[in-house]
């Protein structure tokens, strides 16, 4: 055993290390802040505390779904301002659209009105001022008839297609006096001429819609007469023009 030891000594001098004789046959060899303890069967323990540098699995893993959690949020964060923005430039570029379209409307409204006898449309007002005035009045024109209560329908339609918010109505009047007479239901404007709507909002919205499609708007016109009502264009054209100056 002596002899063992003695090498091992030797051995660890050699290396650096500091050696310490333990009792009951062991030899603790420190070197490098390492402890280790030799036993005479030439076997080892370590002596040391493993907890103070073992990797803590669980708090690593939290840890990785926290970062991998942030990331998420701030990508769908990002993902929503941008949506935001997006939505904000289109609602610009719609606005922006529809200026102009109501300063040509106001442009065009005096000398059209003019030319017909009829009072200017102002195209200047806000969407609610127009809807409100002209609904107003054209209620006042459909009262008794079987289009009572359209009137705010036929204003909306009409600042949402640029339209006369006469001319639906009174096209109304003149092909089935305010929804008396339709040939199908719900076609007050002979549209179609024989297309059948499921309400009268249906019916107005696709009225007004067609009549800017169709180049018949924004305010009547005899060549739009012609084109409507080509057989008998100028009681037409003189019937709906009265209708639209009692509104």
């Amino acid at each position: 055993m002596g002899t063992l030891v003695c090498a091992v000594a030797a051995l660890a001098v050699g290396l650096g290390m500091n050696v310490v004789f333990a009792g009951a046959g062991d030899t603790t060899v420190s070197t490098l802040g390492l402890d280790k303890t030799y036993t005479l069967d030439g076997s080892s323990r370590d002596t040391i505390e493993q907890d103070e540098f073992a990797i803590d699995e669980g708090s690593l893993l939290s840890k990785t779904a926290n970062r991998n959690i942030d990331k998420a949020v701030d990508q769908m964060l990002a993902k929503e301002e941008a949506d935001r923005k997006a939505a904000e430039e289109a609602r610009r570029i719609a606005e922006a659209a529809k200026k102009k379209e109501l300063e040509e409307l106001q442009a065009r409204s005096a000398g059209d009105a003019a030319a017909a006898g009829l009072e200017a449309v102002d195209w200047t007002l806000s969407h609610d001022e127009f809807v409100n005035h002209w609904g107003n009045r054209i209620d006042a024109f459909l009262a008794g008839f079987p289009l009572a209560g359209q009137g705010r329908a036929f204003a909306e339609a009409a600042w949402n297609y640029g339209i006369d918010p006469r001319l639906s109505v009174a096209i109304s009047n003149t092909e089935s006096t305010r929804g008396q007479a339709c040939s199908v239901s719900y076609n007050a404007w002979g549209w179609g001429p024989h297309i059948a709507f499921s309400s009268w909002e249906e019916g107005i919205d696709t009225h007004a819609r067609g009549l800017k499609a169709g180049g018949y708007g924004p305010m009547i016109t005899f060549a739009g007469a012609q084109r409507y009502c080509p057989p008998t264009a100028d009681s037409w054209y003189r019937n709906t023009i009265y209708a639209m100056s009692q509104i």
